[in-house]
C-alpha cells in the first residue's frame, strides 16, 4: 500500500523548517527510507535541494524519463496550504520530448486560478489528476495512483513512444541532428490531443506529413478505429470557414461512374449542368478561387464501390495535372474543364470486410496508406476512461497555419534518398519477384516524405524510412502463402530484426535491435495471415 508512504511523506514535509535543513545532510536523511521502485517505475522523493522546499514531491519514472526532462506521475505537496496533488507531471527544467495525451486537460495553474488559490507556480504546467487535503489521504489514494500509473505505462507501450524512448536513451542517437518540430506539426499534435482522440504524436505527424507529401491519403483499418474522426478533426482544425472548406462524402455502394462527385450535363438542356448532391465539385470550384487556403474532400468508406469507376478522373489528374473535362456547354459558374487545385487535399477512409472491394495497384500507387490498429492495451484504456471526442473544441484551431500548410505542401523539396537508397533497392528486388515493385513516382514520393519528416517533424532517418516502407511499399502486397512467404521473410530480415520470421513471435517480442519496427510489425502480421489462411494482404479485416 503506497498511501502509507504518502502519509509519511506529508508528515516529513510538515516537519521541514528553514533551520533544520540548513544543517548539511538533513535533506538527504528526510528522503531516506522510501521505496526506490513502485509498480515497475523508479521512485524519486525530494524535500528540497540545498534549501527547504515549499513544494515537495514524489515522482514515478519510466525508463528514459527524468524529473528535469520528461513526463511522469507525481505527487506534489504544497506545504503552505496543506494540499496534495496527484498530477500528470511535466518537467519544468527542460521541455519533454513527448507529451501527455489527456482528455479535458487542466493545468495546476488553471486549477489554482479557478479556485482562487495562491501558491507557488513552479509546477503550474503539470496537469491535475486528483487533489487531496493533506489530512485526508487514505487507502483510496492507492486506486488513483495505480490508475494513473496504468495510463502512464500504456502510454509508453505504444509503438510510437517505444521508438521515441529508444531514440532518447540510445547513446548513438541522444542528440539527433534535427529534433525541432515545425510549429505547424506541434500545434496539430496539440489540437488533435485536445479533441480527445487517441493517437500517438508520431502517428499524427505521419498523417500531416503524408498530406504534405502528396494530397491524397488513404486511412485503412478496423471499422470504428478513428479513421474518419482524424480526417474530420484535422480538416476542421485547419479551416477558418469549415462549411466552405470541408466536404465529407459517404461513398455509396452503387457508385458506378463519376457523377456522384462531378455531376453531369443535362441531356435535355445543353445550357445547364447538374451539380452533384455530394458537394464535391462545388468544393473544387471554391478551392480554385481561394488558392492560399486548404480545402478538404473526405471520402468515407471509399471502397464500398470500385474506386476506379467513380474516381478515375481524380486519379489521372493527380498525376498528369491535366484538367478534368466537364461539359461543352456555357455557363459563367462552370468552365468546360477543371483542374484539381493544389490546395485540395483528398482523404479517403476504407474498412475491410466482405462488403468492400480491394484497391488496385493503380490506386495504391497514387496515395499514402496509413493503417489504424488497436492494441489490447489501447482498448483497455478506452474502456476505462471512456473518452468522448469533442472535435468542435478544436474547430479552426490551426487556421493561422493554413497558408503555411498549403505553401509547404506545394513547395519543391529536394528528395532525401541518401540513407534510404540501399533499403529501397533491396525492397524493389524482392517486390519485383511478386510483381509488386514500385516505380519512379513512388520512389520520388518516398524521398519527399523522408525529407519533410526529418525537416518538419524531427524524425530520424530510420523513423522516416520505416514509415515510408509501411505506407508506400507494403500496401501493394497481397497473395497466397506460396507466393509471398519468401518475400515476407526477406523483407523481415531487411528490417534489421536479427532473427528468423516465426509464427511464435508477437509484436511485443519484435527484437529491440530491429531497425524498422513499424514495418517488422506489419510484416509479422501479414506472415501470420499467410500461414493461417494460406492468403494474406496488407488490408486486414
Amino acid at each position: 500500500m503506497f498511501y502509507e508512504h504518502v502519509k509519511e511523506f506529508i508528515s516529513r514535509s510538515k516537519s521541514i523548517s528553514e533551520q533544520n535543513l540548513q544543517v548539511s545532510g538533513n535533506i538527504g536523511r528526510l528522503a531516506a527510507g522510501f521505496p526506490s521502485k513502485y509498480s515497475g517505475l523508479k521512485v524519486k522523493v525530494s524535500f528540497g535541494q540545498g534549501n527547504w522546499a515549499r513544494i515537495t514531491w514524489i515522482g514515478f519514472l519510466a525508463e528514459g524519463q527524468a524529473i528535469q526532462h520528461g513526463i511522469y506521475p507525481v505527487y506534489l505537496y504544497y506545504r503552505d496550504i496543506d494540499l496534495l496533488i496527484l498530477a500528470y507531471g511535466v518537467s519544468a527544467t527542460n521541455p519533454p520530448d513527448i507529451q501527455w495525451r489527456i482528455n479535458d486537460p487542466q493545468t495546476i495553474g488553471d486549477y489554482f486560478r479557478k479556485n482562487n488559490i495562491s501558491a507557488s507556480g513552479k509546477y503550474n504546467k503539470s496537469y491535475v489528476y486528483k487533489v487531496y487535503s493533506g489530512n485526508a489521504v487514505d487507502e483510496s489514494a492507492d486506486n488513483d495512483l495505480d490508475d494513473l500509473i496504468q495510463t502512464y505505462k500504456h502510454f509508453f507501450n505504444r509503438d510510437a513512444y517505444k521508438e521515441t524512448l529508444e531514440r532518447i536513451t540510445s547513446p548513438a542517437q541522444k542528440a539527433p541532428k534535427n529534433t525541432t518540430m515545425n510549429p505547424l506539426i506541434t500545434r496539430a499534435i496539440e489540437a488533435i490531443n485536445q479533441s480527445g482522440l487517441l493517437y500517438s504524436n508520431q502517428f499524427i505527424s505521419r498523417f500531416v506529413i503524408s498530406l504534405m507529401t502528396k494530397p491524397f491519403v488513404i486511412l485503412s483499418g478496423l471499422a470504428g478505429s478513428g479513421k474518419t474522426q482524424l480526417a474530420i478533426a484535422f480538416a476542421k482544425a485547419m479551416s477558418a470557414d469549415v462549411d466552405n472548406q470541408v466536404c465529407i462524402v459517404p461513398v455509396g455502394a452503387d457508385w458506378t461512374n463519376r457523377e456522384p462527385l462531378l455531376g453531369y450535363p443535362n441531356s435535355l438542356d445543353n445550357k445547364t449542368y447538374v451539380f452533384p448532391e455530394s458537394g464535391a465539385l462545388q468544393l473544387l470550384l471554391r478551392a480554385a478561387k481561394d488558392k492560399e487556403n486548404p480545402y478538404f474532400l473526405i471520402l468515407d468508406e471509399m471502397n464500398l464501390s470500385y474506386v476506379e469507376r467513380y474516381f478515375a478522373d481524380f486519379l489521372s489528374a493527380l498525376e498528369s495535372h491535366d484538367k478534368i473535362p466537364l461539359w461543352e456547354g456555357k455557363a459563367d459558374s462552370l468552365p468546360h474543364k477543371i483542374e484539381l487545385p493544389r490546395n485540395l487535399f483528398i482523404i479517403g477512409t476504407i474498412n475491410v470486410d466482405e462488403t468492400t472491394y480491394m484497391f488496385s495497384p493503380k490506386v495504391l500507387d497514387r496515395a499514402s496508406v496509413i493503417e489504424f490498429k488497436i492494441s489490447p492495451e489501447e482498448m483497455e484504456t478506452f474502456l476505462k476512461k471512456s473518452p468522448h471526442p469533442q472535435i468542435s473544441k478544436i474547430q479552426s484551431a490551426l487556421k493561422e497555419y493554413a497558408t503555411e500548410f498549403v505553401r509547404l505542401s506545394s513547395s519543391d523539396v529536394k528528395s532525401d534518398m541518401s540513407s534510404s537508397k540501399e533499403i529501397l533497392i533491396d525492397s524493389f528486388k524482392q517486390l519485383k519477384l511478386v510483381n509488386a515493385e514500385f516505380g519512379y513516382r513512388s520512389a520520388s514520393e518516398i524521398g519527399r516524405f523522408i525529407a519533410l519528416s526529418k525537416s518538419l517533424a524531427g524524425m530520424t532517418d530510420d523513423e522516416a524510412i520505416d514509415a515510408a516502407i509501411v505506407q508506400k511499399l507494403l500496401p501493394k502486397l497481397h497473395g497466397s502463402r506460396k507466393k509471398l512467404e519468401p518475400v515476407l521473410k526477406a523483407l523481415w530480415s531487411m528490417c534489421g530484426t536479427g532473427n528468423e520470421l516465426d509464427m511464435n513471435l508477437s509484436a511485443d517480442t519484435i527484437p529491440n535491435v530491429t531497425k524498422y519496427k513499424l514495418a517488422a510489425d506489419k510484416i509479422l502480421r501479414m506472415y501470420k495471415g499467410a500461414v493461417n489462411n494460406s492468403f494474406t494482404s496488407f488490408a486486414e479485416a
